[in-house]
């Protein structure tokens, strides 16, 4: 929540808001070398050898100032001095019991998936679940990890989510916003069923490895344009699931749509329909209108959380979209993280704070007890 936002009383928040189930919090690797320990000698030697070939045009540089200093808050990198999100004693102290959080969701972003060699991809994804469980779950019960997978090898992905899908540690798989081809296409259909045969949600967080422009006219001049467009690969893969059927085929499917913003649910909800109602028999696997699927199939998370002029016109929003469909996320430690005692400058009544901080999330993911 940016500085000039007015901001509601603090200690009352604090006060009357519930334990929170954070539904974003992106843990850190402390060193370059650190999925070795999880990797066959095989991949370890590769990556010694040829490093990695990735898709993404920023991956393994950043993106000044975006992705500089390991895109996180001031105050989060830990007194070891290693990267924020990596030191669990320190998550522990300035997130976990600073904020009274009941459970926190991880969702690393470590590059593992962005390989364009994708037995490496695979493998690296592997290695980051191992790690997340080893370094986090099994250390800390309020934390649970994500199963990341290459979607680019369903093999590969429906293989992992099988070898973790009965485990504690994990609550959700994890895909990107961004994928080589649209999200819905058939060669991502045997990751969706296997999400659903193990009633695991899908959280698709923004980025992704992608190596097109993410606009339709380019690439953007600006790093606050390739920031605010990140957007636009949420809405391009939900529109994708919706008109190819995915959520008529996979009917008890939950996905959650992470740090994309929420303000253009709305417009986006009512414009799809309206598309729908002129060329549908275009879709024939999209049997009923998109906001049909959106108010079944879909939830969202507050981070970032939209700061219009009027608090009023926030609660309008949620209200559209529905107050039972949003979820808390902090994205923490990042720095546009949302503090929760500071974040939605509105009005709530206790049954309404309730379901965003703590009950949503908690009937949305797997394995929280």
């Amino acid at each position: 929540m940016s500085a000039s936002a007015p901001a509601p009383d603090i200690a009352s928040n604090a006060a009357s808001r519930p334990s929170l189930i954070d539904s974003d919090v992106h843990p850190a690797l402390p060193h370059r070398k650190a999925l070795y320990p999880y990797l066959a000698r095989e991949w370890r030697d590769f990556l010694d050898t040829f490093g990695v070939l990735t898709h993404g045009v920023y991956a393994g540089r950043g993106a000044y100032p975006r992705f500089t200093p390991e895109t996180a808050r001031r105050d989060a990198w830990p007194p070891n001095g290693q990267p924020p999100g990596s030191d669990l004693a320190f998550l522990r102290e300035q997130h976990l019991d600073a904020h009274n959080i009941h459970r926190a969701i991880l969702l690393p972003i470590v590059n593992a998936n962005n390989p364009r060699n994708t037995d490496l991809s695979t493998a690296m994804c592997a290695a980051t679940n191992d790690w997340q469980v080893d370094a986090f779950t099994s250390r800390e019960p309020r934390l649970k990890a994500s199963i990341h997978v290459c979607a680019e090898d369903g093999e590969g992905a429906v293989a992992e989510i099988e070898r973790r899908a009965e485990r504690s540690d994990f609550a959700q798989v994890q895909l990107g916003s961004r994928s080589l081809e649209p999200i819905g296409r058939k060669r991502y259909w045997p990751i969706f069923a296997a999400a659903e045969r193990h009633d695991l949600p899908i959280g698709f967080h923004i980025g992704g490895p992608s190596a097109f422009a993410p606009t339709p006219g380019g690439w953007p001049d600006y790093y606050v344009e390739d920031h605010h467009v990140l957007i636009h690969s949420a809405q391009a893969q939900l529109a994708s699931m919706i008109l190819e059927g995915i959520f008529e085929m996979f009917p008890k499917l939950r996905i959650v749509i992470i740090e994309a913003g929420f303000a253009w649910v709305p417009s986006f909800t009512w414009r799809l329909d309206a598309h729908w109602r002129k060329m549908r028999a275009e879709t024939p696997r999209c049997v009923h209108p998109p906001s049909h699927y959106i108010r079944r199939n879909v939830w969202f998370t507050t981070q970032p959380s939209e700061e219009p002029e009027r608090k009023g016109d926030l609660r309008r929003l949620f209200e559209w979209i529905g107050f039972d469909r949003m979820m808390f996320a902090t994205d923490y430690p990042h720095w546009d993280f949302d503090d929760p005692d500071r974040a939605l400058p509105m009005r709530l009544s206790p049954e309404e704070r309730q379901m965003i901080f703590h009950d949503n999330a908690r009937a949305f993911y797997a394995h929280l007890d």
